[in-house]
């Protein structure tokens, strides 16, 4: 069995198609209309549609229920901030923060309030450290990983496989 993709339903799906691609740089692969394939594994699906497919009313449908997310890794986690932050019409669920394991991380919602988490590429977290003096046994002791995963990432940082 594969997993083919993540589907939401959206309420408007043109302003959801621009979202995606303009905030998440997301592109159309397939457009059906009321079902939209993007780039990345999300296929949009028209809220009439869905209701339809699932043999439910409107009514029955929830945004915003905050038990699920959409989430995303960045190697440019400071600039995609900039892109975000020049948005108003963006709903944070939190500002940027720092887990313990040290990837930067912020969440907000989509406009159809379905949570979608961006955090820094862990390849980029573990470089960050590097740059910052910590040596391969700090890192993997930081980040609570083990060292040959430090080593692989620092590997691909410096052109490796």
């Amino acid at each position: 069995m594969n997993n083919c993709c993540t589907l939401i339903a959206v309420s408007d799906m043109d302003r959801s198609k621009q979202f995606y691609h303009d905030l998440l740089g997301l592109e159309v692969a397939a457009d059906f209309g009321a079902n939209v394939t993007l780039t990345g594994g999300i296929a949009l699906q028209t809220v009439d549609s869905w209701t339809r497919l699932i043999q439910k009313d409107i009514r029955d449908l929830t945004f915003g229920h905050n038990t699920g997310e959409l989430y995303f890794e960045t190697r440019d986690f400071d600039g995609f901030l900039q892109r975000l932050d020049a948005r108003s019409d963006v709903a944070l669920v939190h500002p940027a923060v720092e887990h313990p394991w040290g990837q930067r991380a912020i969440r907000f919602y989509d406009p159809d309030c379905h949570m979608i988490e961006v955090g820094e590429d862990m390849v980029q977290v573990t470089g960050r450290f590097r740059d910052q003096g910590m040596s391969p046994t700090e890192i993997a002791r930081r980040m609570d990983v083990p060292e040959d995963y430090v080593a692989h990432c620092l590997a691909l940082l410096d052109g490796g496989q």
